[in-house]
């Protein structure tokens, strides 16, 4: 069974950091992109940062210049530094496994590569 396993989450001031780390377990993931997205109330659920087998990265353009996102294989992990934030930033961040682009969007092959969501908080 695949879990994906967020941490990382709180409340930050604007122009503060915040570090997202994902845990997978259940299969391994070398070989595939992994990736975060942030869903706003009423929205639904937008890339942030994929990062894929080879190492090739794609951002949003509303985080360009401000987040990073790495991966450990070995570790079977993914990460998002959150720099420079801003309240509009505010929103649950999702990591994801197996991700894929399809129709123009991105999103997991399987519903269930998604983790759990943790809260982001950006006050002014």
């Amino acid at each position: 069974q695949v879990q994906l396993v967020e941490s990382g989450g709180g409340l930050v001031q604007a122009g503060g950091s915040l570090r997202l780390s994902c845990a997978a377990s259940g299969r391994t993931f070398s070989g595939y992109a992994m990736g975060w997205f942030r869903q706003f109330p009423g929205k639904k659920r937008d890339f942030v940062a994929i990062i894929d087998w080879l190492g090739r990265i794609y951002y949003a353009d509303s985080v360009k210049g401000r987040f990073t996102i790495s991966r450990d294989n070995a570790k079977n992990t993914v990460e998002l530094v959150m720099n420079s934030l801003k309240p509009e930033d505010t929103a649950v961040y999702y990591c994801a496994a197996d991700v894929v682009k399809s129709g123009g969007s991105w999103a997991p092959r399987i519903d269930d590569y998604w983790g759990q969501g943790t809260q982001v908080t950006v006050s002014s």
